[in-house]
């Protein structure tokens, strides 16, 4: 029972943190520049080299796929005469990062299409990566490794981790170059991770306080353009100046609360109006014993054994906690822990204090 009162601590926990000092984060961590963002690269590609756990004939796309490699190499085989389990058909994805060269290696993770057991031990051959626009970006080949086995004999299996996921650790090669034209443009546009009107302004303001009064604006909740100096000339180091500024974000009052398990986490600036809180708690307990019935002697009766139930109800004592005005976090959960609610108690007293107004933070249930 004492395992459940940890979302409890949880909350006080972060109800410590919440009333020292204010927490301040780089604007590398809580925003990104608009254009200077990793493409999608996606391709279709053939596992070999299997150990029989490569896809079944049922798999009409691997046999084909199979088929049609072969006749590039000049041999002819048709698709309906190929039977082989050493062959998996696999969609290899990979991350081109916004400004890159040729000859640069990229990490590729390989997904089972069909019904292949396992891709250990296979060899990825050689997959063009194409991004949104339909150009090949790279070329993927290499040895695939799961971080894991699929082992099974007699009718026992044992597996450890997704044996029909792998990944090629810098199994692809940069084709195309990649350059993003707005690290070249007059202006950056910088896009928050979370849009708050306040952490825009904050970020501009410490941006100006940097460069220059007027260079940096928000245009919005989840946006701030910046003007780029003319007497830049590198623009690199100008953006690691700006990424390496700190600023305090903001966050709207909330508490999100998980029903199915009991994780309840509420904000730093969640308040609380003047209320009281009575918690109490009714148990019910039903206990069987088992007990030998002896008939009286000479009556012809038999033995047996029959149950004796015992039904005990207890309920607690209430307790009434009162929480200041203004109340802060920190208060709140001294109260909660004061009354010892658990988990699921805790989500219906937070609901009610919302019902009754005395909550001053969004609800979210997810």
């Amino acid at each position: 029972m004492r395992g459940l009162r940890l979302p409890v601590a949880l909350v006080a926990l972060l109800a410590i943190a919440g009333v020292g000092e204010a927490l301040t984060a780089r604007v590398k961590d809580i925003a990104t520049i608009s254009g200077v963002s990793e493409h999608k690269l996606m391709g279709y590609g053939l596992v070999v080299g299997l150990s029989g756990t490569g896809d079944s004939a049922r798999a009409a796309f691997t046999v084909q796929s199979l088929a049609n490699m072969l006749e590039r190499f000049g041999v002819s085989v048709s698709a309906a005469e190929l039977r082989v389990k050493n062959v998996a058909a696999v969609m290899v994805s990979a991350d081109l990062p916004a400004d890159v060269d040729r000859g640069v290696r990229l990490d590729v993770l390989l997904s089972s299409l069909g019904d292949a057991e396992s891709l250990q031990g296979g060899t990825l051959l050689a997959t063009p990566l194409l991004g949104g626009d339909g150009q090949i970006y790279a070329l993927a080949q290499g040895p695939v490794s799961i971080g894991g086995f699929n082992v099974s004999s007699g009718g026992d299996q044992v597996q450890q981790n997704h044996p029909v996921v792998g990944r090629v650790p810098g199994g692809a090669m940069v084709s195309t170059a990649v350059h993003s034209e707005a690290l070249r443009a007059p202006r950056l546009c910088l896009v928050l991770h979370n849009p708050d009107f306040t952490t825009a302004c904050r970020v501009a303001d410490a941006i100006d306080a940097h460069i220059g009064a007027g260079c940096a604006r928000a245009l919005g909740a989840g946006m701030v353009q910046v003007s780029v100096p003319s007497a830049t000339a590198d623009m690199a180091q100008f953006i690691t100046e700006i990424e390496q500024l700190t600023v305090e974000p903001d966050a709207p009052a909330r508490v999100v609360i998980n029903e199915r398990t009991g994780t309840v986490v509420i904000g730093e600036h969640v308040r609380i109006a003047p209320v009281a809180i009575s918690h109490g708690s009714l148990t019910i307990q039903v206990r069987a014993e088992w007990q030998v019935s002896q008939p009286p002697p000479l009556s012809g009766g038999d033995t047996a054994v029959v149950p004796a139930q015992e039904l005990q109800v207890d309920e607690g004592g209430g307790q009434l906690v009162a929480i200041p005005p203004q109340g802060n976090l920190n208060e709140l959960v001294t109260a909660l822990n004061a009354l010892g609610v658990k988990p699921r108690d805790l989500i219906a007293i937070i609901q009610a204090l919302a019902a009754a107004g005395a909550l001053e933070a969004e609800v979210m249930i997810q």
